[in-house]
């Protein structure tokens, strides 16, 4: 828990140190992931379980490496 604060803490501070504009910026990206929340996407048929190995770079299965 005494991480999270900490990375709050970090984030805060360095959002303060950068130029207004670029603070506004943020402020309206935030406020527009607020408002359109990630849609629900569909679920693969007959695909691998877990996370997405492409994206997470884990390339084994089982214990084997895989490869595409």
């Amino acid at each position: 828990m005494s991480d999270e604060r900490q990375t709050e803490k970090t984030e805060a501070a360095r959002r303060a140190a950068l130029p207004p504009a670029a603070q506004r910026a943020l402020a309206e990206a935030d406020a527009r992931r607020a408002a359109n929340p990630e849609p629900e996407r569909p679920r693969e048929l007959g695909g691998r379980k877990g996370l997405e190995p492409v994206r997470y770079g884990d390339w084994e299965k089982k214990g084997i490496a895989i490869d595409f």
